[in-house]
């Protein structure tokens, strides 16, 4: 591996000038072994190296679960490996900024009868414009994270492309980088497999190269989303009806509208009905829960806001993800893409599992085009 190591090209992982000596890169470093793996290159590579950790929401050391990208243990591991690389830590305390703009702003829109999508709220917020203004700051040359997502070099400027491997791939939850940030983003992880990322830790001696990768919301790490609705917003949990979403029959209750999103089938608990039914919509207003068999759940278009558009919009066929981990689908745009701008995404076949507040991302073919929060959806029956 120190072979493989030795043959990488850093000025070209970090898309930077040679030689990289007399350079300046700025590290987000989370405490996981991605991020750790790029502050080791960006050490190695020979240019001044400056880890900066967020300290965003300390919910790991509640719960007793490592893994957590916000948690204390996590802060540690930073330090540990910028102690082990030599290189300078700062942590910043975001605490305060990230439970308004992130935390409660997930509570609120579960409490809407909206999915949310907090990943997507970080990175537009304390993530990409925060880490970004204080590396500029710091006189860096870049800001560099651990994503895997590409950044390609197109005759118009820099693109945000798919990850090459398609299992690690987190370019759903960026679209909303501006080509300004994207300037001065980059990402050295989005041509390397998962394995030999962990390969390179390990060769580094990093503490962090087992590290489990994190599977949950770095505020939930135990998967418990009612219960931070609960801690957030007690007063707007209540009670409500389970209807029938044709029918408009009562089938039953619920003990909040904050344990269900559109699309889930478990943990209705009313049994003794002809067909499976599934969430189909949630009237917040009114504390009811949707529900019908699963052709209601087919979507034929969907209403999308605060888009943001990366590059010029290109003349070949688009699709689009309306789910982290959905394939992209064939779509075509009716409206304009950018700006903030609302516009509308048309299915070429019914599209199922479209849900208000989560992300509609645009591709052409590996490249990421923009995207926007979903509003509203148009029924495909």
């Amino acid at each position: 591996m120190m072979q493989q190591l030795a043959n990488l090209d850093l000025a070209d992982l970090f898309q930077l000038s040679s030689p990289l000596a007399g350079k300046r890169i700025v590290v987000a470093m989370s405490g996981g072994v991605d991020s750790s793996v790029v502050a080791a290159l960006a050490a190695r590579s020979g240019a001044e190296t400056i880890g900066i950790t967020l300290q965003l929401y300390d919910y790991g050391a509640a719960t007793g679960r490592k893994g957590a990208c916000c948690a204390g243990d996590d802060i540690r591991d930073a330090r540990a490996v910028s102690d082990r690389l030599g290189i300078t830590h700062y942590v910043f305390d975001h605490e305060s900024a990230f439970r308004e703009d992130v935390v409660e702003r997930f509570a609120d829109d579960y409490l809407a009868g909206r999915t949310p999508i907090p990943c997507i709220r970080c990175n537009m917020g304390p993530k990409f414009t925060d880490l970004l203004r204080m590396a500029r700051e710091l006189g860096a040359d870049c800001l560099a994270t651990g994503h895997y997502v590409r950044r390609v070099v197109g005759a118009a400027g820099p693109e945000l492309h798919r990850a090459l491997d398609p299992a690690r791939d987190q370019s759903y939850f960026l679209y909303g980088t501006t080509e300004a940030q994207l300037d001065f983003l980059r990402f050295p992880l989005g041509g390397l497999p998962k394995s030999a990322v962990r390969q390179i830790a390990d060769a580094e001696g990093l503490r962090v190269a087992a590290k489990p990768d994190s599977q949950d919301i770095c505020f939930v790490p135990d998967g418990d989303y009612a219960k931070i609705v609960r801690a957030v917003r007690p007063e707007g949990v209540r009670p409500g009806e389970i209807v029938h979403a044709e029918t408009g029959a009562v089938l039953g209750s619920h003990a909040g509208i904050i344990h269900f999103t559109v699309g889930q089938r478990r943990g209705l608990e009313i049994g003794g009905q002809p067909e499976p039914l599934y969430v189909t919509g949630i009237d917040a207003a009114q504390h009811r829960v949707l529900v019908g068999p699963k052709r209601l759940l087919g979507v034929a278009s969907a209403a999308i806001s605060d888009t943001n558009r990366i590059g010029l919009l290109p003349d070949v066929p688009l699709s689009a993800k309306v789910r982290s981990l959905a394939r992209p689908v064939p779509i075509t745009l009716e409206g304009p893409l950018g700006e903030g701008a609302d516009t509308t995404i048309r299915f070429a076949q019914a599209e199922y599992g479209v849900a208000p507040g989560q992300a509609a991302v645009i591709y052409a073919g590996e490249r990421v085009v923009g995207g926007g929060w979903i509003e509203a959806t148009q029924p495909a029956t």
